[in-house]
Parts: structure tokens; C-alpha cells; sequence
């Protein structure tokens, strides 16, 4: 990226911009407040690689995750990789 790219932006202009609709920020959004605590015991995850498949899926499935917007093999991603934590944390991940 181009360093005449970066932009820079207050907290009160951010939200101005969402107020007036300008933003991809669905209005909708959840807000979760973040305690302190979470950033004292945040650290960062680096990716795993990525693997290159090709996947049939149901219709209406494919659908639907494109109907969320932008993301929805980033979306689908995630909720596969839930599904495995989930199998994984219950000892039945085989």
C-alpha cells in the first residue's frame, strides 16, 4: 500500500461516519464491550496455512453464506473450523 493511502481517523469521526451510513458496517452490528482484562491476556495467532479444495455444497447452502455479503468462504471457513474445535474439545475428533 501506497503510504498516501493511509488514512487516519478519530473515534468520533468513525462513528459519525456509521451514524450517516457511510460505512460497510452492517447498522445492525453486535458491540461488544471489551474488558481490560482481554487485552492483558491477548496474544497474537498467526494463520495457518490455507489449502486450495474443491468443495460441492448444497445450494441453498452456498446461498445463504453469500447472502451474508462479502467473506463467505472466509465465513464458511469458520464455521467448519468451530465445528472441528468443538469435535476436538469433546475427544470425538477422529
Amino acid at each position: 500500500m501506497a503510504r498516501e493511502d493511509i488514512r487516519r481517523y478519530s473515534l468520533d469521526e468513525l462513528e459519525a461516519s456509521r451514524s450517516r451510513g457511510e460505512t460497510k458496517t452492517r447498522p445492525n452490528a453486535p458491540v461488544h464491550p471489551v474488558e481490560e482484562d482481554f487485552w492483558r491476556d491477548a496474544h497474537v495467532v498467526m494463520p495457518h496455512g490455507k489449502s486450495s479444495v474443491h468443495l460441492r455444497v448444497d445450494t441453498d447452502v452456498l446461498a445463504w453464506f453469500k447472502s451474508q455479503g462479502r467473506g463467505h468462504l472466509t465465513r464458511m471457513n469458520a464455521v467448519l473450523r468451530s465445528f472441528m474445535d468443538a469435535q476436538t474439545r469433546r475427544g470425538s475428533g477422529q
